[in-house]
């Protein structure tokens, strides 16, 4: 399996070839492109995931992220005002508990999110467990550390990557990462399921249509009681 958990223990290098190079750069390059069209309206997103860290590949996705509460209409006009064209919509909650999260889907590999509720300690470093970079950071070329699918923690170095099992090193991972050590223990119980059982289903998803605003569907939701846009 491509996302099998690494063993403990688990530790390698990485170098990359001029291939990976050329390919982590376009990623980024399109990451800063829709970055810089957010900040036009004040904006401030984020990036996470394996273009944050390098460790990317040809189905690698770019998930761009507000991570604080913005009305919808913003973002959508946000996007409208570059001529970005959006493939589809959903309003999203994994639990009852969880925050609601908006995903604008531009194409099969590139999203623009952020919650219509305040996120959780958890779920705010949900971003850095991953890796995550302000547009400041990707300008800049920097590359930081974060943990992959195979809960594997991968540190950039000049020639690639040096990755290992964060399995028995929890604390130390927390600590690099700069995040709660109850984050990464429930992100590892959270993949190690995954991995086991395979996705779990999501409380609510409503996929909308291209054309069809946001805030017109939210009204909607929380008029007939299916949305309610409070905090726990």
């Amino acid at each position: 399996m491509k996302n099998r958990p690494g063993k403990p223990g688990e530790e390698k290098e990485v170098i990359y070839s001029s291939q990976h190079w050329r390919l982590l750069k376009q990623l980024r390059a399109r990451a800063i492109e829709l970055m810089k069209l957010l900040r036009r309206y004040s904006l401030n997103p984020i990036v996470h995931g394996s273009i944050v860290r390098g460790d990317i590949t040809p189905q690698s996705d770019i998930d761009i992220v507000l991570p604080y509460n913005v009305p919808s209409f913003i973002v959508e006009e946000a996007l409208e005002a570059a001529g970005i064209k959006v493939l589809y919509k959903e309003i999203v909650q994994a639990t009852p508990l969880s925050a609601v999260k908006v995903y604008i889907h531009l194409s099969e590999r590139e999203t623009v999110s952020f919650p219509l509720t305040k996120l959780s300690l958890r779920e705010r470093e949900f971003y850095t467990f991953g890796g995550e970079s302000t547009l400041e950071e990707l300008l800049k070329d920097i590359r930081k550390p974060g943990v992959n699918k195979r809960l594997m923690l991968v540190k950039p170095t000049l020639k690639g990557h040096v990755e290992y099992s964060i399995i028995g090193r929890e604390s130390e991972v927390a600590r690099i990462l700069g995040i709660s050590i109850d984050t990464v223990n429930e992100r590892k119980k959270m993949l190690l399921k995954r991995s086991a059982v395979g996705r779990t289903g999501l409380y609510m998803k409503v996929e909308i249509p291209s054309i069809q605003p946001l805030e017109t569907v939210i009204r909607k939701l929380i008029s007939s009681g299916r949305l309610k846009l409070t905090n726990n």
